[in-house]
């Protein structure tokens, strides 16, 4: 699998609008390799990203039933709700960061270097991100901050995000220019405690674990 990070025209503006003319220069990637173990529940889910010197700039559009969101704040277990998720691992470091964002606009955030599955759900070695680092990732989300009781009927969510590169470079050291660089990454979508838990990836996973990242696929910056 591999996806193209073009260069902004323009930055986006923290609208979650997905048809902004801001967009135009994205390609639009799929998550649809759902794992079996999930529910009968497909939700169509698409991803754009966009890259300046400042910042990384994604958005998702899910077409989506089933929609709970009850965690709220920074650092919270967000893969619980109603969610999606960019996985990446940048050329330089050893490691990869995972930044999981719920249909309410709370996400979490680490620097994860020891991928290892210690007890259910832990993981062997990682940094979390600071609270003063995770105030500078702006995210916008067409939905309310808690969506609880469940809503069941069809609908479509947005959600948008700007990572500024200086978060990344505060694990991995300075980045300099992205122009023709290749990462490796992952989009997802999961709503592990909805009513219809689900699992999906752009490039596949061979078991159910997000944190696999010899499962990535390439990230290259025009």
């Amino acid at each position: 699998m591999l996806y193209t990070i073009h260069p902004t025209v323009s930055e986006p503006s923290l609208q979650a609008d997905w048809e902004a003319e801001a967009w135009a220069p994205a390609e639009t990637a799929e998550i649809a390799c759902f794992r079996p173990e999930g529910s009968d529940h497909r939700p169509k889910t698409q991803v754009r990203l966009l890259a300046d010197a400042e910042a990384l700039h994604g958005i998702f559009r899910v077409e989506d039933r089933f929609v709970r969101c009850v965690h709220q704040g920074f650092q919270q277990p967000v893969c619980r709700d109603s969610c999606v998720e960019f996985f990446f691992r940048p050329d330089t470091g050893p490691g990869y960061m995972n930044l999981e964002m719920n249909c309410g606009g709370s996400f979490l955030c680490y620097y994860i270097h020891d991928w290892r599955r210690v007890g259910a759900e832990g993981l062997a070695g990682y940094k979390e991100l600071d609270e003063g680092l995770g105030k500078t990732i702006g995210i916008a989300h067409s939905l309310p901050e808690r969506v609880e009781p469940e809503r069941t009927e069809p609908l479509v969510w947005t959600l948008q995000f700007r990572l500024p590169l200086a978060v990344v470079e505060a694990f991995v050291g300075p980045l300099g220019s992205l122009s023709g660089r290749r990462w490796r990454g992952n989009f997802y979508k999961c709503g592990d405690e909805t009513s219809h838990p689900h699992w999906a990836s752009w490039s596949p996973v061979s078991e159910l674990n997000f944190h696999l990242p010899e499962c990535f696929g390439e990230l290259v910056f025009a």
